[in-house]
């Protein structure tokens, strides 16, 4: 199984340099949510779909991504209903080994904007300094995890006049 290592922060401001990141629209639904796993499915504007099985928010996780094929997609995604997130992608990469993927939610969620940040390792995740644009350091914490945006909406401390 791979390791997922990422920070996820509220993002006070889109970087000016947003347009020439590369992104794609997002629509995520969880087949099923516990306190140790959780199992969605994706499917981006090109139509490319996954399963993904992960371990509960934090630092570091287990991660697992399968292929799904269209109509193995459309098959499940009714079980979603009530528990789905729409957001564009906006991704780059900002050093070798670190990715930023700035999410911008849709819907009910709009107004909502997140960096996560993937790391090497753990040790780049706590050394590393976010950029000014990005705010609050919100890993870990299951209030911004996608699971709960889907199912319970954006918390209340995700306002940015906080």
């Amino acid at each position: 199984m791979a390791q997922e290592i990422e920070r996820k922060l509220l993002v006070d401001e889109l970087p000016d340099d947003l347009d020439a990141w590369r992104a794609r629209r997002l629509e995520q639904g969880y087949l099923a949510i516990t306190d140790e796993a959780e199992i969605r499915i994706r499917r981006a504007d090109d139509n490319d779909a996954w399963l993904t099985v992960k371990s509960a928010p934090s630092l570091s996780r287990v991660e697992e991504e399968l292929v799904l094929d269209a109509d193995a997609f459309e098959r499940l995604w009714p079980l979603t209903e009530g528990r789905r997130v729409v957001k564009v992608r906006h991704t780059r990469e900002d050093a070798p080994g670190m990715t930023f993927e700035l999410d911008v939610y849709e819907g009910a969620l709009a107004g909502l904007v997140t960096l996560e940040v993937e790391f090497a390792s753990e040790e780049d995740a706590r050394a590393w300094t976010p950029p000014p644009w990005a705010g609050r350091d919100v890993t870990g914490d299951k209030a911004y995890a996608n699971q709960t945006l889907a199912v319970h909406g954006a918390p209340r401390s995700a306002s940015r006049d906080d």
